[in-house]
């Protein structure tokens, strides 16, 4: 149960500086409010049993540790995405063995009120028989609504098509999905090799949670590598892992390369922005000690790019991304406005690591930014005032406050053994100015004490219709009211100094501990409702046109693209869209983008194969669905063969109710207005 001084609304005002129209933003959490509808409990896992069973021996040593569960609690993720086609975002959170997944069913295209209704079991998606962990969707058959991917935590994933009528088919047998029951974390979506259709990668961890050899002992040998599953139509998909070259991985050391290493988090993001998507996963490397320790370094953000025929090549090192930590989840946007991708990445947390058997830096285990340079190339600039960082799992971008540069939530915590970790208060990082210097927020971050949540998964997106992105995170296990707290040993004059953590087992000697009879209950669902200021906005959503427009070869979703915003006066900002992320969950395809307080500003597609749209003045507050239009501004050397493609696109596009008549005509002369600019034509 959440400490009581939280359990009525849960407001939050802060405001930020030195922003364009700086205002009061406030967050509400309608879950803890009691008006959303929404009951969650999360289930422990099977694998809890033997936890209990330390719980009732004499004592708990050191040796013990290795050998206690992962996750005992469950690994749940949630994904936001408009199942049923009725104008909102729903939520899906998966749960534990015995008890259903929930898709909690929005009800503010009914009754003008953002609440819930649970159909995870009516939908046909409870698969309560598994313990259901990361989950990712897609319209993975481009028949115009999104299809569902769960994993389980040591159990091969379920695979579930969308009826189109707010229901769901179990079609794991036929769709060759298989992990042949490796302990999956996350799952990404994304056309790896251009075919219009999107493919499936599975992050995987290690040969068992019911311990943790992987890691605290055992570097390798325990790991799974990750997966690659080529979509074939039809919501078939045959295993492409080992031909892919994902499998590949260097840096490692002359005798580790080409090992599986453990991922927690993976995305498929065209990073480089050539027009493919390329495949990113947090490896962990834990308590195993690094190369400048006399071991190997195997957690790193890896990178591989893609050729663009769905062939990936490690280079990580080449690109500055070989940077030990024990990486959990990712975040993708460009936080210095650039124009170039850049990476957030969770971490274990420096105060947590005080704890690990091996020595670590201040630095190693600090969740962090990464920076793209136009060579491709990444710095790590640091993270600034902060000087140290908290446990992470989950993690998404978005424009807290509308203010026209892109911000950073993470959550997380864990169960080790002995203690809690309870250093996660939920962390948001205001970026200033799209400078990419970022500094914590703690009057936002501390006022939701979400430090008694254990939060996995986080997801963002625009729940209400508001304009502004609402947070949406998965606990799966709460820590008592009443538990004597302690904090880290060592502080580093950081905000977060006052991280705590709570033993679980009492210590009687350096090697030793006695269970103390706190008992942790159940996870939980949180939805913090952003309630936003007076900063302006605008929403888009994608629409490819394999199938509808002749010569177009994007999946229906748009996955893949990028899409790039500039506010009248205002800076840059790109993002890319996604299905899959943060860790084991997924924000809302659907991406809103502040103007600060600006009233209009330019909107710029990236689409998967490389052509570029654009629309001229999008008004703030203007909800934009952005067809794919084939036609190459930039490679097509005839205005007037150039004009006739875009006519008759939107034509089409407007044939197949992806675009109204007004529309057509603003999508028409904006891309007209791109060419010219592109090439200075002033012909008719």
């Amino acid at each position: 149960m959440v400490n009581q001084a939280f359990t009525g609304i849960l407001i939050f005002e802060f405001m930020l500086c030195n922003f364009a129209g700086a205002a009061e933003v406030m967050l509400v959490d309608i879950v803890a409010e009691g008006s959303s509808g929404i009951e969650y409990a999360r289930q422990a896992s099977e694998r809890n049993a033997i936890v209990e069973q330390f719980q009732m021996a004499p004592v708990y040593t050191l040796n013990d540790v290795a050998i206690t569960p992962m996750k005992p609690k469950g690994a749940p993720g949630t994904a936001l995405f408009d199942y049923d086609r009725d104008g909102d975002i729903d939520i899906f959170v998966s749960n534990g063995p015995g008890t259903a997944n929930s898709l909690f069913d929005n009800q503010l295209t009914e009754t003008g009120i953002t609440s819930f209704i649970d159909r995870g079991i009516d939908a046909g998606v409870s698969a309560d028989e598994q313990d259901s962990s990361g989950v990712c969707v897609g319209d993975t058959d481009n028949d115009g609504d999104q299809d569902i991917l769960i994993l389980g935590s040591c159990e091969n994933p379920r695979f579930f098509e969308n009826n189109g009528d707010g229901s769901f088919s179990e079609r794991t047998q036929n769709a060759g999905i298989s992990s042949d029951g490796m302990c999956s974390a996350s799952c990404s979506m994304g056309d790896v090799n251009g075919d219009g259709l999107i493919d499936i990668v599975i992050a995987n961890t290690y040969t068992s949670w019911d311990d943790q050899l992987a890691l605290l002992v055992e570097p390798f040998a325990l790991n799974q590598h990750n997966q690659l599953f080529i979509n074939q139509g039809d919501n078939r998909f045959v295993d492409r892992s080992l031909e892919s070259g994902i499998m590949d991985l260097v840096g490692l050391g002359d005798a580790e390369d080409g090992l599986p290493t453990l991922t927690w988090a993976i995305a498929l993001v065209d990073i480089d922005m050539d027009g493919d998507v390329d495949l990113i996963q947090a490896d962990d490397q834990s308590a195993i000690p690094n190369a400048a320790h006399g071991g190997v370094d195997r957690g790193v953000i890896r990178l591989l790019l893609n050729d663009g025929t769905g062939q990936f090549t490690d280079n990580t090192r080449l690109l500055g991304l070989d940077k030990v930590g024990t990486w959990m989840g990712l975040s993708f946007g460009d936080f210095d406005c650039n124009g170039y991708l850049d990476i957030f990445a969770t971490n274990f947390g420096d105060y947590t690591g005080q704890l690990l058997p091996t020595p670590t830096e201040l630095g190693q285990l600090t969740s962090r930014w990464f920076l793209q340079s136009s060579e491709g190339s990444f710095n790590d600039p640091g993270v600034g005032v902060d000087v140290a960082s908290v446990y992470g799992w989950g993690t998404s971008i978005l424009d807290i406050d509308n203010d026209g540069d892109q911000d950073i939530v993470y959550h997380g915590g864990s169960d080790i053994g002995p203690f809690v970790d309870m250093s996660n208060a939920g962390v948001i990082l205001v970026n200033e100015e799209c400078t990419a210097q970022y500094t914590y927020n703690a009057e936002i971050s501390s006022a939701t004490n979400h430090a008694y949540r254990n939060v996995q998964g986080t997801a963002v997106g625009d729940l209400d219709n508001n304009g502004f992105e609402d947070i949406v995170t998965v606990a799966s296990f709460v820590t008592p009211d009443g538990v004597v707290t302690n904090n880290y040993p060592e502080i580093f004059g950081s905000p977060f100094d006052d991280a705590k953590f709570v033993w679980i087992f009492d210590p009687v000697s350096d090697t030793e501990w006695v269970y103390n009879g706190t008992e942790l209950q159940q996870g939980n669902l949180s939805v913090e409702m952003n309630q936003g200021n007076e900063n302006g906005f605008i929403t888009v959503r994608l629409i490819g046109g394999k199938d509808l427009i002749e010569d177009a070869k994007v999946n229906r979703d748009g996955v893949g693209a990028a899409i790039s915003f500039k506010p009248e006066n205002g800076h840059t900002v790109s993002q890319p869209v996604l299905a899959g992320s943060s860790y084991a969950s997924q924000d809302s395809q659907k991406l809103v983008f502040g103007l600060g307080e600006s009233s209009e500003g330019t909107l710029e597609v990236l689409w998967p194969g490389g052509i570029r749209n654009r629309l001229y003045h999008v008004n703030s507050g203007d909800n934009v669905v952005f067809p794919e239009i084939p036609c190459d501004l930039e490679r097509e050397n005839s205005f007037v063969k150039y004009k006739e493609c875009v006519r008759r696109s939107l034509k089409m596009a407007e044939t197949n109710g992806l675009v109204q008549s007004r529309e057509k005509k603003k999508f028409f002369r904006s891309a007209v207005q791109a060419y010219r600019e592109k090439h200075q034509h002033n012909d008719g």
